[in-house]
C-alpha cells in the first residue's frame, strides 16, 4: 500500500476536520504556486509545506502524527555518512535557500532547522516511517534556528510533544509549526547571490487534538531568537523602523501550561494569528495570556543560558532523544 501523501485534514477523527490555515491576502499573492499544485501545498508523507516566495522559506508546515505507529529510525540509519543530507525539491526549485545561505556565507552561524520535525511523520510500516523521516531533509521544510534555539529550548518542547505525549498516548494530532515572516525582521549581514536576505526571529508551533474524541482543542506556542542573532553579529537592523503592535488580551480559559518552560513560551493563539496574519481552523483554545504582543515577543527571546535538551528527572526518551518536560498534557 502506497504511503500517504501530505497533510490530511480529518486525520483525527472524521468529524474532527482541521482544515489547513487560511493565509492573509498578501501571503497568497506571496505563496509559490509549485508545479503540479495550483495550491501551493508541497506534499510529503505525512506532511505538508508552503513557501513563501519572496522569502524562500516556508509560511508554515501541516503535519499529521500517528502516536500508536510511530517507528524508532536513528538519524544514523538515515544517513549511514554520518552527515546530514538536505535536498533541493524540485517542484519548487527557484524558493529555497541552499548551502549558499545555510554553509558558505559568512557569519551563517545557524542551523537548518526543521519546521516539520524529523521524527514527527516517522510512522506508519517502516518503510513509511523511513521516507517520511528522510523526507524532511528538503531545504523547503527549514529556516534560519540558531543552535541554542534549535537544539535546546525548540527541542525540548518537540521531543515533549512527540516523545511524553504522543508516543505513549497513541495520540492523533496535528501540528502547524513556521516562522513568523515579517517585513521588519533583520537583514543577514552577508548578501546571498547578491540579495539581502531578512533573517526570522520568532518561531510558532500550534497543536491540535482532542480529549474525548468528539471536540477539538488547539494550544501554541512562541519562541524567539532576536536578541542573540544581533549579540552575535548576525543581522543588522533595517533603516525603518518596525511599527507598533497593538496590545492584545485573550479570554480563553487556561490549560496545557505543564510544559516546565510553558509559563514562558505558551501564547495565545490570538498572539499568534497577529504575529503571522494567519487565521487557524476553530477549536477549543483552553489557555489564557492577557500579556500585550510587545511583552510576549521579548519573553520568549531566547537568552544565552537557555537550557539544553537533556532529560529531566524520570525522563525516558523513547528513540535516543532527550528532553526535559515538567507534563504538557494533552487531556
Amino acid at each position: 500500500m502506497a504511503s500517504p501523501v501530505g497533510y490530511i485534514t480529518n486525520f483525527i477523527g472524521k468529524d474532527l476536520v482541521v482544515n489547513l490555515p487560511k493565509l492573509s491576502a498578501g501571503q497568497k499573492k506571496d505563496l509559490a504556486l509549485i508545479d503540479g499544485s495550483p495550491s501551493g501545498e508541497i506534499q510529503f508523507p505525512h506532511f505538508s509545506v508552503f513557501l513563501s516566495k519572496s522569502r524562500k522559506f516556508p509560511i508554515f508546515t501541516a503535519t499529521n502524527i500517528n502516536g500508536g505507529l510511530f517507528k524508532p529510525i536513528t538519524r544514523k540509519s538515515i544517513f549511514p555518512g554520518g552527515k546530514d543530507v538536505w535536498k533541493v525539491d524540485l517542484r519548487a526549485k527557484d524558493f529555497q535557500w541552499e548551502d549558499d545561505l545555510y554553509i558558505k556565507a559568512k557569519k551563517s552561524d545557524f542551523d537548518r532547522g526543521h519546521m516539520t520535525k524529523r521524527e514527527d511523520p516517522q510512522w506508519g510500516t517502516k518503510t513509511e516511517a523511513f521516507n517520511a523521516a528522510k523526507s524532511t531533509f528538503h531545504y523547503c521544510n527549514c529556516a534560519p534556528q540558531l543552535a541554542d534555539l534549535n537544539q535546546k529550548e525548540w527541542k525540548l518542547l518537540e521531543d515533549y510533544i512527540l516523545d511524553k505525549e504522543s508516543v505513549p498516548d497513541k495520540l492523533f494530532i496535528n501540528v502547524f509549526t513556521g516562522p513568523v515572516l515579517r517585513p521588519e525582521d533583520p537583514i543577514f549581514v552577508t548578501r546571498v547571490n547578491d540579495t539581502d536576505v531578512l533573517l526570522p526571529t520568532l518561531f510558532w508551533k500550534v497543536i491540535y487534538y482532542t480529549n474525548d474524541g468528539k471536540k477539538l482543542n488547539k494550544v501554541g506556542f512562541l519562541m524567539g531568537q532576536d536578541g542573540l542573532l544581533k549579540k552575535r553579529g548576525i543581522v543588522r537592523p533595517q533603516a525603518a523602523p518596525a511599527p507598533p503592535f497593538a496590545k492584545l488580551a485573550s479570554t480563553a480559559k487556561e490549560h496545557f501550561n505543564e510544559f516546565q518552560d510553558a509559563q514562558t513560551y505558551q501564547v495565545s493563539m490570538a498572539t499568534i494569528e497577529q504575529l503571522t496574519g494567519i487565521k487557524f481552523p476553530s477549536a477549543k483554545e483552553p489557555y489564557k495570556d492577557p500579556r500585550p504582543v510587545p511583552l510576549v515577543i521579548k519573553m520568549v527571546d531566547l537568552k544565552e543560558d537557555a537550557p539544553q535538551a537533556v532529560s529531566g528527572s524520570g525522563a525516558r526518551p523513547l528513540h535516543g532523544s532527550n528532553y526535559r518536560y515538567s507534563g504538557i498534557v494533552l487531556r
